[in-house]
């Protein structure tokens, strides 16, 4: 397949949600319209407390996720894309400081042709399973409950979406607006096995599996699941990669799908553990999801954001770079590349950070730095990478 810039585009997703966020524009952006979560007053009405509800999901990973199973029998990762919606409300949580008790509602819409009673059982077990094992970790989540709609008319397999609620006090939220331009960045990996996880983890997270999935899968499957794909993309781009889902991946003695189907790692313990020592130090935690390495972008203002400093790119980011033939600089804006967490901070607390990330055996490192932006009122982010040098705004 030829080079595409913007294949992601091509294939009918946005990473950067330009219509969504030109749709929200005029919409309040909450107590503190620079943090990473919209934050309202609180619900009790409390003046020193404030609150926060947020939506997310595993996205086209639940597609996947039925691939999978359809093709091994595994029921297994539906459990892991019940934790990936999970996650992505939580490490958003955890980008502006809450760390309290959590509150969790679950949302799975199906087309119960293909996705069966025991599909089901086994998602919504896990929703409350997973509760218990974040619990133990420190954060206090409670589930309350959910919907599980059939709605065959609208949706071709599965969607997995969580909400989540929490309060916490307003001198505790870490508002993103603080960056300072004297920053360094640290860049906790999204790949490995963490001490608090059962199995190596990819590191692929829940964001560009659209681009993942397309670019990495045969074209075996686009006639073997058509229920897998939207029907009105080209061909040529739907199922064009090289390998089936049981092909092994050698350097991590995981297939394809496995690879694919990493659950989304949490940092809940590291982030937890920085807090309590460093909160009041700490200008801003960034989420590498939608946007992927340039997600930053969005945060504070007139900062030129330098990364020269990556964490090697994980395997299955290779793998799916060589099979689609996308090009680098899109990688980066889709895909976390090796670290999904990003904390922005002097550098004189920089050791300490790094050091509390090790106990959990997480990777970490200063990945790049903050400096004023060269173009007045607008951020601007710099990769020099070992695939080349990327600008972006």
């Amino acid at each position: 397949m030829d080079e595409n810039n913007d294949l992601y585009r091509k294939l009918g997703v946005s990473s950067k949600k330009e219509d969504v966020h030109n749709a929200l524009k005029y919409i309040d952006k909450g107590l503190f319209p620079g943090a990473f979560c919209k934050i309202i007053e609180n619900i009790d009405v409390r003046e020193d407390y404030c609150s926060i509800f947020h939506a997310d999901g595993a996205g086209t990973k639940a597609s996947l996720a039925y691939m999978y199973y359809r093709e091994t029998g595994d029921i297994s990762v539906f459990r892991g894309i019940v934790r990936d919606a999970m996650i992505m409300n939580l490490d958003d949580f955890l980008c502006v400081g809450a760390t309290g008790n959590i509150y969790f509602s679950n949302n799975l819409g199906r087309n119960s042709q293909f996705i069966k009673a025991d599909v089901v059982g086994t998602i919504i077990k896990e929703y409350y399973d997973y509760s218990d094992r974040l619990s133990s970790l420190g954060l206090k989540v409670k589930m309350c409950g959910g919907e599980t709609a059939d709605i065959g008319d609208l949706v071709k397999t599965l969607v997995v979406d969580a909400s989540a609620f929490t309060s916490m006090r307003k001198e505790d939220v870490i508002d993103a607006s603080n960056i300072k331009p004297t920053d360094v960045i640290i860049g906790l990996a999204s790949s490995g096995k963490a001490t608090y996880e059962h199995e190596y983890n990819s590191g692929i997270g829940s964001n560009g599996l659209t681009l993942a999935r397309h670019g990495l899968l045969s074209h075996e499957y686009y006639e073997k699941y058509p229920e897998c794909y939207d029907q009105t993309l080209d061909e040529k781009y739907i199922f064009f990669g090289r390998y089936k889902l049981t092909d092994v991946i050698e350097e991590l003695n995981l297939n394809v799908g496995k690879a694919l189907l990493s659950p989304t790692r949490t940092y809940t313990p590291v982030i937890i553990d920085i807090l309590k020592k460093y909160r009041k130090k700490i200008h801003a935690i960034i989420h590498n999801t939608g946007g992927g390495q340039t997600k930053i972008l969005k945060f504070s203002n007139n900062i030129k954001f330098v990364k020269n400093n990556l964490f090697r790119v994980p395997k299955i980011f290779e793998l799916i770079q060589q099979s689609s033939e996308t090009q680098w600089n899109e990688m980066f804006s889709v895909f976390n590349m090796g670290h999904r967490m990003e904390l922005l901070c002097n550098e004189s607390i920089a050791p300490e950070i790094m050091k509390i990330s090790k106990k959990y055996d997480i990777d970490s490192k200063i990945i790049g730095y903050c400096e004023k932006s060269p173009i007045k009122g607008k951020n601007i982010l710099e990769i020099n990478s070992e695939f080349g040098s990327f600008n972006y705004n």
